[in-house]
């Protein structure tokens, strides 16, 4: 298996030589790009191209040559950190230049967080002492165990031109075909997401879906990744290796997925990583095995106030991918089967934050189709690039494009008094203790808890409030509020807000209502106005005297409705999330209008109605002008 252009692949590799004063950098450079020793030379030469026709892959090379005096050391970090691959030399006739590479040169590289391959290079070999043979392996074994970014190793002679192309071949390769995102060098075994994307390969590649790739499916296979079809011989040839090493690799059928992995095992133990990146490659993926960004057309959002949901044809496919591996048809995914359904992409999506704990679960800890659906929202609104990938990953074969869709306008929406929207976003503002956490809590469904420790901590829940709409809350920590509002976007992305605060405690309404106020301000200031509920929290605890008096003359100050009354203790939540999804629809109503608000409008008014009299006045002017001037005319040809 070997060929065949590939796509997303880099157009240039750049190789930065290092290495201790005269251990044979730029001799080395010199050979490869001429094919001969020079005798002399610069100390250090200038940029050195190996041309696209140099090596197979068809991708040129660039060499750095780099001094090793104290005067270039600011250069050589900068050339080092813009590195693709790094070459380090030691002498071969001077066993000090190698114990230098682990005292100072592989340390150095650490220390400026180069994360480029390294190649450590052992030049005049010519010069060694052929009465002291040196075994390179033993050499350099426990020094490629304390260093893992030693990609390879290798010794040549630039005056004999022994292995002097093969240095910067090794060195290209290393960026090409990286090893250690395919391979895991100390347990000699396929890393985890390359085991997932060839898994994903394997079931797109098995058109029959009966687990095997028989010889026509192995063929296209084969004339897709390398342009070339296997003889039958070939075929025959490749499942008698498999087979001898894992019987299981080979069924009746075909070529199984254990066989396929195998095979790919095979080939990089072997030193040809390039027929794994190759198959990789044509099926999108990057050097990260991720799919490429260029195979992602996420729609573009013209509009801060735009957000992004999945098509009713995404959540077609979705659907019947929960269906599909709910195997005890029991209505709810268990975590071994969503771990299953995820188990062609390069790991579970939500297993970290904002993802993890954010939807409602079973009391057996399990996922229902809601839930699920749920947290596909929240994935599509915050990240939509990663949503269309775990789409794809998970076999959506329809065209991406087709996947999500930008909503109108929230703008627009508010000046047509309706929203095009079926997911909605609330903000939960409030001072500390007021019972935001609970709330959010008891969206998905938790149990009462009397205090929230900071671990407990969610910053997103979302849910479906009913078959057609889903809510995701957002808890804008105190500490974080200034901040948050400091960006002129900060409520672009938010549909409706609500302000918390304990009932009982005076200081909390107040905290609250200056939240509500900022926000309203800011809303006025940006164009970006939300409607916004206030809700009285721990309404099964005291109200101070005044409570309920001065949080609806807030209300009525800024022409909101009256606070929302609920105890998520005593489970009386006065539908409240309904009533958050219902202002988030109704987004033209309850914006709350602060007298700085009302007196701008006011001023616009006044001024639109200035402009209009002034227009109709110009337009006067410019009527009785045109009248005067036919009458003038019309007397002057009267006269005459």
């Amino acid at each position: 298996m070997s060929g065949g252009s590939v796509p997303g692949r880099r157009t240039t590799v750049r190789v930065v030589v290092a290495g201790d004063r005269g251990t044979g950098k730029s001799s080395l450079i010199a050979a490869a790009a001429s094919e001969r020793f020079l005798d002399n030379i610069s100390p250090v030469l200038p940029p050195t191209r190996l041309p696209a026709d140099y090596y197979p892959d068809g991708v040129p090379v660039t060499i750095i040559d780099t001094a090793s005096s104290l005067e270039g050391k600011a250069k050589l970090e900068e050339e080092l950190k813009k590195a693709d691959a790094v070459v380090l030399t030691y002498a071969c006739d001077r066993p000090e230049t190698l114990s230098r590479l682990q005292t100072f040169w592989i340390p150095e590289v650490r220390r400026l967080k180069v994360k480029a391959p390294l190649i450590v290079v052992g030049c005049k070999l010519d010069l060694r002492d052929e009465h002291y043979p040196v075994s390179l392996e033993q050499v350099m074994a426990p020094i490629m165990q304390q260093f893992r970014e030693i990609e390879t190793c290798i010794e040549c002679s630039a005056a004999n031109l022994v292995q002097v192309p093969e240095v910067f071949y090794y060195a290209q390769k290393a960026v090409l075909h990286p090893t250690a995102p395919l391979f895991d060098q100390e347990s000699q075994t396929l890393r985890p997401r390359c085991i997932r994307a060839l898994k994903r390969i394997f079931i797109l590649c098995d058109h029959d879906m009966d687990g095997a790739l028989n010889d026509s499916e192995l063929n296209e296979f084969q004339v897709k990744c390398f342009n070339a079809p296997l003889q039958p011989a070939e075929i025959v040839g490749v499942k008698r290796v498999v087979q001898e090493k894992v019987p299981e690799g080979v069924n009746d059928l075909g070529l199984t997925l254990t066989g396929f992995l195998f095979l790919h095992a095979l080939f990089i133990e072997k030193g040809r990583l390039e027929t794994t990146w190759t198959v990789l490659r044509k099926f999108g993926y990057n050097d990260d095995i991720e799919l490429r960004k260029d195979n992602l057309p996420v729609p573009s959002k013209k509009a801060p106030d735009q957000s992004v949901e999945l098509t009713s044809e995404a959540l077609d496919f979705l659907m019947g991918i929960f269906s599909l591996f709910d195997s005890n048809n029991d209505g709810a995914l268990q975590d071994s089967e969503l771990d299953e359904l995820f188990s062609t992409a390069p790991e579970s999506p939500w297993d970290e934050a904002p993802y993890k704990n954010s939807v409602e679960r079973t009391e057996l800890g399990d996922i229902r189709l809601s839930a699920f659906l749920s947290q596909w929202a929240l994935m599509t609104l915050l990240d939509p690039a990663k949503s269309l990938a775990y789409l794809i990953y998970l076999g959506y074969t329809n065209d991406p494009a087709t996947a999500l869709r930008v909503t109108r306008k929230r703008t627009l929406d508010v000046k047509k008094q309706q929203s095009d929207r079926h997911v909605f976003q609330c903000f939960v503002f409030g001072p500390k203790n007021a019972g935001k956490s609970s709330l959010l809590s008891s969206f998905v469904g938790r149990p009462f808890q009397s205090s929230h420790s900071s671990n407990s901590y969610h910053s997103y829940v979302v849910n479906a409030v009913d078959q057609l709409r889903t809510l995701i809350l957002h808890e804008i920590l105190e500490d974080d509020f200034k901040h948050f509002l400091s960006s002129k976007e900060s409520l672009a992305s938010c549909d409706v807000a609500v302000f918390v605060y304990d009932s009982s405690d005076e200081y909390s309404l107040k905290r609250a209502s200056e939240f509500l106020m900022d926000v309203a301000r800011r809303g006025e200031d940006t164009g970006y106005g939300v409607p916004c509920l206030f809700v009285a929290a721990k309404d099964d605890l005291d109200s101070y005297p005044m409570a309920r008096r001065d949080s609806e003359a807030i209300c009525r100050e800024l022409k909101i409705d009256a606070p929302i009354r609920i105890s998520v203790k005593k489970r009386e939540m006065n539908n409240i999330f309904w009533r958050i999804v219902n202002a988030a629809e109704r987004c033209h109503l309850s914006v709350p209008e602060t007298e700085y608000g009302r007196n701008r409008k006011q001023y616009r008014h006044i001024v639109n109605r200035s402009l209009v009299f002034a227009s109709v006045g110009a337009a006067a002017a410019v009527v009785a002008l045109a009248a005067y001037r036919v009458y003038a005319s019309r007397k002057s040809h009267s006269a005459s």
